[in-house]
C-alpha cells in the first residue's frame, strides 16, 4: 500500500509541471514577425498594414516592407491594432497581495524616515495580480511602498521575470510624503488646531531630516565618502541630493501643492516628481511654471470636496496637460485593480486630455518621465519589444487583447481571472442520485 501511494505521489509530481503549463501556458522566446496590422506607433503617426519584427527582445524593424528571415514565427495580425505596452505610474503590485493578511503584504517598514528600503528588493515576482494586470496591456509598473515621511524607494518594474534583475526597468525614486495640513478623509475627527500642531510637527520633522541630509552630503564631497559612520537614511537621501534620482513627492490638496512647491524651490531640488496630486487643476500654472512633471491618479475617483463638480477627477489630467504640466497616470488600487489603468486614461481622455495625449499619458510621456525613453513607450526599431496586440482601442471595455509581449517574450494570456472565467463559463447542474 506505501509502495502504491508514494508511485502515484510521483507520478503526480512528474505531472505537475505539464499540468501547470497547461493551465498557465509559458513565456516563449524567439524572433517573430507581427504582420498585416494597423501599428499605432506614438512618436511616429500610425502605419496601416504594416509589420513589428521582434528579434533577440528588442524590435529590429518597423513598417510595410519588412524583410521576414527564415524561421521567424509569424503571427497573422491582420485586423489588429499594435500599440505600445503601457506604463502605470503608481501601483502596490508585488508588494501587497492581500490587505487583510499582513503576512501577504510587504508594501510599509515601519518608521518615518526609511528611503532605504527599495520596493525592488521586495516585489513578489510570482504576485498574482501580475499576469492579471498584463492581460489588459499594462507591461511596465511603478511598485510604490507606503508609510511614514519617507516611506521607502519606488522601482519601475516590467511585469515579466523571476528576480529582482530581472524585472527591473531602470528607474528608482525615493518618496515623500509631504506633510498634509488638512483633513485626511471623512472619518478624521481632530479639530482644526490637532490639525495645524500635526501638520507643524510633520514639516519640522522634514526639515530636520533635510537639514542632517545636506550636512551629510557636505561631509561625503569633503572627505570623498571615508571615514563616514553608516548612516543608511542619508545614504539613501544622497543620490537625490546629488541630482542622480528624483524625488517623488506625493502632495494632493491645492495648498499642499504650493507649499510642496515652494519647498523644493527653496532647497533647491534638482530632480522632482510630483505624485497623486488629485487637486492639480486648481493651481496647475504654478505646477507649469515649477517645470516639474506629475503622475496623477487614480482618474476613477471621487471628487475631493463636496462641493466640486463631479468630473473633476477626470478632467484633472486634462487641465493640467492643458496649462503645461507634463501628465502621467496612474491607478495605485492597492487592490490588485491596476489592470485597469487603461480605464483611467479612457476617461482622462474624455473629460478634456484627449485621446492622443491620453495615450501618451500612460506610454511615451510615462516612458520619458521615468527616463526610460530609449527603451519603453513606443513603436520604434530599436527599443524593447513590450507591446500589444488588439482588435481595437485599448481604453475600450469591449476590446480583447491577442498578444502581449514584454522584451521579446510572448506572454501567455491567462491569469487567475481568465481560469475563473473558463472554469465556470459552462457550467452544468449537478446529477441526483
Amino acid at each position: 500500500m506505501i509502495r502504491i501511494c508514494s508511485y502515484i505521489i510521483l507520478v503526480s509530481l512528474v505531472m505537475l509541471p505539464s499540468f501547470l503549463d497547461a493551465q498557465n501556458g509559458k513565456p516563449r522566446n524567439g524572433r517573430f514577425a507581427l504582420t498585416g496590422a494597423t501599428i499605432n506607433t506614438v512618436t511616429k503617426g500610425i502605419i496601416t498594414n504594416g509589420t513589428v519584427l521582434i528579434e533577440d527582445g528588442k524590435i529590429s524593424a518597423v513598417g510595410t516592407n519588412v524583410a521576414i528571415p527564415q524561421g521567424t514565427t509569424v503571427l497573422d495580425c491582420s485586423g489588429q491594432w499594435i500599440y505600445p505596452g503601457m506604463i502605470n505610474g503608481g501601483t502596490r503590485i508585488g508588494l501587497l497581495e492581500i490587505g487583510q493578511i499582513p503576512q501577504a503584504s510587504d508594501q510599509r517598514e515601519k518608521g518615518e524616515v526609511v528611503p532605504q528600503m527599495k520596493a525592488l528588493t521586495a516585489v513578489n515576482p510570482n504576485s498574482a495580480h501580475i499576469p492579471v494586470t498584463r492581460v489588459n496591456g499594462v507591461t511596465t509598473v511603478l511598485a510604490v511602498p507606503d508609510g511614514g515621511l519617507f516611506p521607502g524607494t519606488a522601482a519601475l518594474i516590467d511585469l515579466h521575470g523571476y528576480t529582482s534583475a530581472q524585472l527591473y526597468r531602470d528607474f528608482e525614486g525615493v518618496l515623500l510624503n509631504f506633510p498634509v495640513r488638512g483633513r485626511r478623509g471623512a472619518f478624521d475627527r481632530r479639530t482644526d488646531e490637532e490639525i495645524k500642531k500635526t501638520f507643524e510637527k510633520d514639516l519640522a520633522m522634514l526639515n530636520d531630516v533635510w537639514d542632517k541630509a545636506m550636512q551629510f552630503y557636505k561631509l561625503d564631497s569633503a572627505t570623498q565618502g571615508k571615514d563616514i559612520d553608516y548612516y543608511p537614511e542619508m545614504l539613501a537621501l544622497l543620490p537625490v541630493i546629488q541630482g542622480k534620482i528624483p524625488v517623488m513627492i506625493e502632495v494632493n490638496a491645492a495648498k499642499d501643492i504650493q507649499a510642496a512647491l515652494q519647498w523644493a524651490k527653496e532647497r533647491k531640488l534638482k530632480k522632482v516628481i510630483l505624485t497623486g496630486v488629485s487637486e492639480g487643476w486648481r493651481v496647475a500654472d504654478e505646477i507649469a511654471g515649477a517645470g516639474h512633471p506629475v503622475i496623477t491618479g487614480p482618474v476613477l475617483e471621487e471628487p475631493t470636496r463636496d462641493y466640486d463638480r463631479y468630473d473633476r477627477p477626470y478632467a484633472n489630467a486634462g487641465l493640467m496637460h492643458k496649462a503645461g504640466v507634463k501628465v502621467a497616470l496612474r491607478t495605485m488600487s492597492g487592490t490588485g485593480n491596476d489592470r485597469n489603468l487603461p480605464y483611467h486614461a479612457g476617461f482622462a481622455a474624455a473629460y478634456g486630455l484627449g485621446k492622443e495625449e491620453a495615450l501618451k499619458a500612460v506610454t511615451i510621456t510615462a516612458a520619458e518621465i521615468f527616463g526610460v525613453q530609449d527603451k519603453l513607450g513606443s513603436i520604434e526599431a530599436g527599443k524593447h519589444a513590450t507591446l500589444l496586440v488588439c482588435n481595437g482601442d485599448p481604453f475600450e471595455t469591449q476590446t480583447i487583447l491577442k498578444y502581449v509581449f514584454i522584451n521579446g517574450w510572448q506572454m501567455p494570456m491567462t491569469s487567475r481571472q481568465t481560469e475563473l472565467h473558463e472554469e465556470f463559463l459552462l457550467r452544468e447542474p449537478g446529477v441526483k442520485k
